[in-house]
């Protein structure tokens, strides 16, 4: 399913009559800003996610690896 030409048109209308002509930038600012944030947030929990792993990877030894000990 995707969005022909007139579908975008008549949103657009939709868009231009609910919130009128000059307050569209502001809103496509405010879009913008909230989408980079979003992407920022997502990277910085990616992240701390990736160092948690690494961290738990380090802690706990591989047990291929690992021979018993014997007594």
């Amino acid at each position: 399913m995707s969005l022909g030409l007139p579908e975008i048109l008549l949103i657009a209308f939709v868009v231009m009559m609910l919130f009128g002509a000059k307050r569209i930038p502001e809103l496509a600012r405010a879009l913008g800003r909230a989408h980079r944030e979003y992407n920022r947030a997502k990277n910085e929990l990616a992240d701390e996610a990736k160092e948690l792993m690494d961290a738990e990877e380090k802690a706990t030894p591989q047990k291929a690896d690992e021979k018993p000990e014997e007594k």
